[in-house]
């Protein structure tokens, strides 16, 4: 085992806690341990336990643990996260994940769980309830605090979704999804303030980042670039600029929504500013797309 029992097991709080831990180790120490942690999570009502093994850089073992037991607390909190991904059945899931709850009332993931319903049923004040009672049971638990901003970004409360949004990356790790996701909004909140230094910051780990197949960040690349662009515009780093919305147009897949005219006149707008060439050309063709504020730029370059 890589760890001592009295150092994972807690006797007072009746819990196993362990901490983000890093270390070199030998293969069978790795399987011995995640097999016993496997093993021993069952006996558990909550929480969830995450475990990789890299070999130079590369992720060559991952397992994530949580309880699945016949116990009724575990059974409705399972039954709750299943119900929750089909739609239609949000007050299904609300009920199922209550009565977790109502069966073991620290349950912090369940709070978590129905937080999210919460939101996209668009009950903001439940939601925002269920989050911090979620945080305040598991510190530790990243998509609680992902979960909070997202809330506070619809209240347009940027300072708190930023502070929420930075939480979220800390008690999180780069192997994980919602890192990166975190980072992307919480630039995005950065821009938003006009606070170009600290979007850059934010932007240019998620634009260098290769994310595996599969990743929901993937899809946000583009929308990225884009975004990265503007705050370059901002810095007036104009040549890298006009990377950055190249970057944005040469994607073809993303879950972005910004017309290709808005990129093109942005592209434009770099351009001429970074003095090369082609400017004009990018502007027309954003104008010739429909692009209102490009119709006028073509106006005053006449």
């Amino acid at each position: 085992m890589l760890f001592e029992l009295d150092e994972i097991f807690e006797e007072e709080g009746l819990s196993l806690n362990i901490p983000r831990y890093v270390k070199q180790v030998y293969a069978k120490s790795l399987k011995n341990t995640s097999i016993i942690l496997e093993y021993v999570t069952q006996f558990g009502v909550s929480g969830e336990l995450n475990i990789w093994a890299l070999d130079e850089g590369k992720i060559v073992m991952y397992k994530h643990l949580e309880p699945d037991s016949d116990k009724a607390v575990v059974r409705q909190y399972l039954k709750g996260k299943v119900l929750m991904s089909k739609k239609g059945k949000e007050n299904e899931a609300i009920e199922a994940l209550t009565k977790a709850i109502e069966k073991y009332d620290r349950h912090a993931q369940a709070y978590e769980r129905r937080a999210k319903i919460n939101f996209v049923l668009q009950k903001d004040h439940d939601a925002l309830r269920d989050y911090n009672k979620s945080i305040g049971l598991d510190p530790n638990n990243p998509y609680a605090y992902l979960g909070k901003a997202e809330v506070y970004i619809k209240k347009n409360e940027l300072d708190n979704a930023i502070e929420s949004l930075d939480l979220a990356i800390k008690k999180s790790v780069a192997l994980q999804a919602i890192h990166w996701t975190s980072r992307r909004l919480k630039g995005k909140m950065h821009l938003r303030k006009a606070e170009f230094k600290k979007a850059e910051f934010e932007y240019k780990l998620f634009t260098k980042r290769k994310f595996p197949k599969g990743n929901a960040n993937i899809m946000w690349r583009r929308e990225a670039f884009f975004d990265y662009g503007r705050v370059l515009l901002g810095l007036e780093d104009y040549a890298e600029a006009v990377n950055a919305f190249e970057s944005s147009l040469d994607l073809e897949e993303g879950n972005d929504k910004i017309p290709d005219a808005e990129k093109l006149r942005f592209r434009g707008i770099a351009k001429q500013k970074a003095g090369q060439n082609g400017f004009k050309k990018d502007i027309k063709e954003a104008a010739n797309m429909g692009d209102k504020e490009a119709e006028e730029l073509l106006k005053s370059f006449a």
